[in-house]
């Protein structure tokens, strides 16, 4: 069943077309990730869905009877009309059940009072039945779950409405929402204001919704522990991929080499064919035949022009088509369309960073020992023992106001420490990254900023600009009229004249989208130098960090390993976290506290990864054994079903261990 269809929606400014053609459907348990390019449509198509907007064309329906709430990335102007507390808001969600409550308390003054007919005794039971299915006893401590797991704590719950941030209203009414369980639930941008804890306990909730769910979001991470269907969505379509976002990376690029593939088969059949015609056209005997050839090469030509070069390997016939190509291309023709079939444009424009350092470091980075982080009056925390060696990356990770930027800085030597010395390893060059691209000059130019750095000609200059996507008249754009995401390639564009051997990295995917961010990742990944990253981005922090820094009361601990290594060990530590403990009975506690517990809980951890890499590899081997039958290499579907039915086998193990330690 679906709660939402969406039918070839399309959006216009003027005679400008935004998106077209975009369908989709919403099934009652899908959990969806909308993801596409900055500036693609992405808020918009979420607004036409949430009924905020109507599309220039196309029609959204929705199924009788049933909610949707959406989240838009910013709620600034959210509860503008409202004069209730955080706590008081919340309760609003719950009027039936006051209603309801009140109706028991007035019942219960009624037989107080020594009215016991069997009238009074049978409503009040049916409606006390009513109260606590509806969940009537336990909506308070729902209330406090939710905002105290999206960082919102006892310190906030009286706030007025109006007196809160912006981050702080936009989970406000995240927390509402989440309250309120509508059938879809809509999120643009969820994570933007988060920090991990909340994060961590958001994806719990979303796992766990029963309902369904539409997230646009650039965290990746986020996206692989929450959905399990991708839509990736482009100006004209929006593509389906089964699984997380891991599961949609392979199958992405096993879509990609299928198409490329092809495009080479056919265009390659298709020039052979035009050759044939050609050398036999004018030969009485082979004549009907290159006739007939050249008119089935008219129709291809036809398809190609209007679905694509995959639309010839779609099985369907001639006359399913609504086309007309009866009759055919004149030879030269035909030659000519031929010669102009393009490669596949499926693959997004990507920024092509290199980073590259003049000379190598020393062995060792950096190295420190009870150093105090912070300013005079104002300590932010401290290092007991601290080793980097070349070529390691550590990742800086802890709350907002913690003092991850403060400690850049240090090392910057922009700020002292309060005790103790940090000690910078031989032959660094630092190149450096701030989250806020403060370095740029805003009066300047793209291409000015550039040459100011590094002085070139401009022919070079455009050149170079070119790798980080600006193009054209881009280049005479002015720095303070950048988008946040633009302002980042910019500076990543100028980070890679550097030629720096130990790169500091303050919030690097800041505006990025997703593209941008999968082509930081590798040109970081592929940096032989050393890095210490500061950044929200779990997934880019697992892909590169070898060492977790966090600072956690006013400590920085050390961890060796990646980021999902880390989250493991604090599962095997640490079963439950402290928030959590606030609101279970003390024996709950006590036996989860326990070795026993702990070790199941660890247990249950790494099965859960290993059944995520079997969904992932069960996803891939499907795509490919559609692709093989589609071949006809029926050698290749034994084998792939083969390793199929091997894969499903270990999944099914798995989970049946699943099942016996979570019970």
């Amino acid at each position: 069943m679906s709660i939402l269809t969406a039918t070839n929606l399309g959006l216009s400014f003027g005679g400008t077309d935004i998106f077209q053609g975009i369908s989709l459907r919403i099934g009652k348990t899908s959990k969806a990730g909308l993801i596409g390019a900055n500036g693609i449509g992405k808020t918009s198509l979420l607004l036409m869905l949430a009924g905020v907007n109507q599309p220039s064309i196309g029609s959204v329906s929705i199924s009788r009877g049933l909610r949707i709430d959406y989240l838009p990335q910013e709620s600034s102007a959210a509860f503008v009309d409202r004069n209730h507390s955080v706590y008081e808001e919340m309760v609003t969600v719950f009027q039936d059940l006051l209603t309801q409550q009140a109706k028991l308390h007035e019942l219960e003054q009624r037989m107080a009072n020594g009215d016991h007919s069997e009238s009074l005794l049978t409503c009040y039971g049916d409606l006390q039945h009513k109260f606590e299915n509806c969940g009537g006893y336990d909506y308070d401590q729902r209330i406090r779950q939710t905002l105290q797991g999206l960082g919102l704590g006892k310190d906030a719950w009286d706030m007025p409405l109006s007196h809160l941030s912006g981050g702080q209203k936009t989970r406000a009414l995240l927390a509402r929402l989440l309250l309120e369980k509508p059938d879809l639930l809509m999120l643009d941008e969820p994570t933007n204001h988060l920090d991990i804890d909340a994060l961590e306990w958001l994806e719990n909730t979303l796992r766990a919704w029963e309902g369904a769910v539409l997230i646009v979001s650039h965290d990746r991470y986020f996206l692989d522990n929450t959905v399990d269907t991708i839509l990736e969505m482009t100006r004209c379509k929006i593509d389906e991929y089964s699984g997380n976002y891991s599961a949609y990376l392979l199958q992405r690029q096993e879509r990609w080499d299928y198409t490329e593939r092809i495009y080479m088969e056919e265009k390659e059949r298709l020039l052979k064919e035009i050759d044939f015609v050609q050398r036999n056209w004018v030969r009485a005997s082979t004549h009907g035949r290159a006739l007939g050839l050249l008119r089935r090469i008219s129709r291809d030509l036809a398809v190609i022009d209007t679905y694509g070069v995959t639309a010839l390997r779609d099985g369907k016939k001639w006359s399913e088509r609504d086309l007309n190509a009866d009759r055919p291309l004149d030879v030269i023709e035909a030659i000519r369309k031929i010669n102009a079939i393009t490669p596949p444009s499926s693959q997004p424009p990507r920024i092509k960073p290199r980073l590259l350092f003049d000379h190598s470091s020393g062995t060792v980075i950096l190295q420190a020992k009870d150093v105090q982080i912070g300013y005079p009056g104002n300590p932010l925390f401290k290092i007991g023992e601290l080793y980097l060696r070349r070529g390691e990356c550590a990742a800086l990770l802890g709350p907002n106001g913690s003092g991850k930027t403060t400690f850049i800085k240090t090392l910057l030597g922009q700020v002292k420490t309060l005790a103790g010395d940090i000690q910078l390893g031989a032959s660094l060059k630092i190149g450096y990254f701030a989250q806020t691209q403060e370095g740029l000059n805003s009066q300047r130019t793209v291409m000015d900023e550039l040459i100011e750095r590094q002085p070139m000609l401009p022919e070079k200059a455009r050149s170079y600009l070119a790798q980080y996507l600006f193009r054209g008249e881009e280049v005479f754009k002015p720095v303070n009229a950048l988008s946040g995401g633009e302002r980042a390639r910019l500076a990543l564009a100028l980070l890679a004249l550097d030629g720096a051997n130990f790169l500091l990295l303050d919030e690097p995917t800041n505006h990025l989208d997703i593209p941008a961010n999968e082509a930081l990742q590798e040109v970081l990944d592929a940096y032989t130098g050393t890095i210490l990253l500061v950044s929200h981005d779990r997934y880019l922090v697992n892909r590169l960090a070898t060492q977790i820094w966090t600072i956690e009361d006013r400590e920085l601990k050390i961890f060796h390993g990646n980021y999902r290594e880390y989250v493991l060990k604090n599962v095997a530590n640490d079963s439950i976290s402290a928030k959590q403990m606030t609101i279970l009975a003390p024996k709950r506690i006590e036996a989860l506290n326990s070795k026993e517990a702990r070790q199941r809980a660890r247990q249950i951890a790494i099965l859960e990864e290993r059944i995520r890499e079997e969904e992932i590899s069960i996803q891939r081997l499907s795509l490919e054994l559609q692709n093989a039958s589609s071949r006809r290499a029926f050698d290749r579907v034994q084998k792939i079903s083969w390793e199929v039915a091997q894969a499903q086998n270990r999944l099914e193990q798995l989970m049946q261990e699943w099942e016996r330690l979570a019970v």
